[in-house]
Parts: C-alpha cells; structure tokens; sequence
C-alpha cells in the first residue's frame, strides 16, 4: 500500500476536509449487508462462516421455509402461482441436500444463505421472496428445536428398545442367582434379573426426562424475527402447528435468545451416557475369565491380532 488512502480509514477531500474511506473487499452474496459499501475481510468471512458444521440442519431450515410461504401466502406476498413454484423448489432442494448433489459453496457464510442460493438458483428473484418477515434468528433458533426434537425421539426408541431387551432377559433368568457386589467384593445374594432391571429403572428416568424436556422443546420461534416480530400479517399459530410444535413463543425476545433447551438437553443426554457407561462397564466385568457370567456373541466382540485366546 503506497498511498495515505490506502494505508488508512481517512483522506481528504478536495476541499481540504477529512473524510472516511472504507476499505476491505467488495461485498459479495450474503443474507446481510444492505447498508455496507464492501464485504468483510476475509478473517472475519472465515471467523463467521458456520456452514461446516449447520449444514446439518438443512433438513430442518427447508422444512420451516415450507411452513413460512404458507404463511406469506395466506398473508398475500405470493400469488398461488407462486406459492406452487416455491413449494415445488423447496421439495427438489430437499432432494438434493439428501443426495449430496446440492452442497454448501465456498462462498456460503451458514445454512441459511447456502439454502438461499439454491432457491435462487431455481427460481431467480422469486426465491428470495421466502426471506421476507423472518430473520436468521428465529430460523436458526427454530432449526436447532426441530433437529433436537427430531433426534429424541430417536433416542427414545432406542433406549426403550433395550428397556424391552433388559426385561426380557430378566424374565429369562429371573431365579438365577448372582453375588451382589460393594468394591467388586461378595456382599449379599440377589438375583441376576435385579441387577438387570436396576439399569431398566435408570433408563426409564432418562426417557421420562427426555419427555419432561420436550415440553420445552416444543415451542416455535418462527414469526419472532430478529426481536421483535414483523410488520407483516404473519401466523405464527399455523407455523407451529405445521411444523409440529405445541405452540409459538409468546415473547418474541426470549423465542430467538432462548437456548436453556440445548443447554437442558446436553444434561440430559449426558446423564443418559453416565447410564449407559454404567451398564457397559457391568458387561466387561462379567464377561471376563475371572467372573464368566455371560458371553457375548461372535456378532458383538472382536479379538487380538496376537492373542488368540482373548475375545
């Protein structure tokens, strides 16, 4: 850089007057920027950049957009034309995201704006109609609810799948006796299927707290906008309904600033581990030499490269 201009934020203008120069790299695609005369640096493009990693909530992102032109249509901004033509290029959009023929570019700053350009890649101007009266503070706020709650209720299943396959193999060894340990020592008698259904009882508080979160869990931000909603005739009610919600947020504030629900769900996904580790802590222990209590099957144990007695 060889002139005042370029080496500083200020020059002077003919009239002999400072005045503010701004320079950076020239302003590119993004979801912001209206009123910025160039793009930002580009430290701050990489710092900013999170399609890497929220690129997984594009599922859910597309799912909110349908639920959102429903509402712009009801409220007027799309024709029912156009309202077909957006549905219809959310659905071959969501096609490609599971693919894998539609993928973030080099340029995408999130989800969002990389979504974006894919609509607008379909559709020309009209896509960018969808981002009228929502902002990416209840999108994300809202795809991060409908990703956790989605991945619950799988692991509700699952868990309630190896309740089912605990209690069965209580019930098929319910007289059989086992040492109750105290520091992997002899302390009194009891059954087998006792010990078993003492992680049932664990992973039923678990399920019971994954339901008891999801009533959290179960509100829509969608319609908040950045803080304070929209201008717009939108019905935030619909979208919640549609996209499986309970209810929509009250206090649009707290709907994008909210976040005690990931923060809820950490704990209880992590209590869940604790009980796992627990149980699969127990069949190490028993499928040793020294105890001998159970054997796992060939499908579920690997060996030594030089041992060959170990399982």
């Amino acid at each position: 850089m060889g002139t005042a201009e370029q080496a500083g934020s200020r020059s002077r203008s003919a009239s002999g007057r400072l005045r503010r120069v701004t320079i950076g790299p020239s302003a590119g695609s993004r979801l912001w920027g209206g009123r910025f005369a160039t793009g930002p640096a580009e430290a701050l493009a990489r710092l900013s950049r999170s399609v890497h990693f929220d690129w997984r909530l594009a599922p859910y992102d597309l799912l909110a957009s349908r639920a959102h032109a429903g509402v712009l249509h009801r409220a007027g901004l799309f024709a029912d034309g156009e309202l077909a033509d957006v549905l219809d290029a959310l659905d071959g959009l969501a096609g490609c995201v599971q693919d894998g023929s539609f993928a973030p570019g080099p340029d995408d700053e999130d989800v969002h704006a990389s979504l974006e350009r894919g609509l607008l890649e379909r559709l020309g101007p009209l896509g960018g109609k969808l981002r009228a009266g929502r902002s990416r503070n209840d999108q994300i706020a809202t795809d991060l609810r409908l990703y956790l709650r989605d991945h619950v209720r799988l692991l509700v299943v699952a868990v309630a799948d190896l309740e089912a396959a605990l209690i069965g193999k209580a019930d098929q060894h319910r007289e059989a006796p086992a040492p109750g340990l105290t520091h992997l020592q002899h302390a009194q008698p009891i059954l087998f299927a006792h010990q078993l259904l003492a992680h049932v009882h664990a992973l039923g508080r678990d399920v019971d707290r994954f339901i008891d979160w999801d009533k959290r869990a179960a509100i829509s931000p969608l319609g908040a906008g950045a803080l304070a909603g929209s201008a717009l005739p939108l019905d935030p009610d619909a979208v919640a309904a549609e996209l499986g919600f309970d209810s929509a947020a009250t206090n649009s504030l707290d709907a994008v600033s909210d976040r005690d629900f990931a923060a809820e769900f950490l704990f209880v996904a992590a209590l869940l581990g604790v009980h796992l580790s627990r149980l699969g802590e127990e069949v190490i222990l028993w499928t040793t030499t020294e105890f001998g209590w159970v054997e796992l099957d060939d499908a579920f144990a690997t060996g030594s490269s030089i041992m060959p007695q170990k399982k």
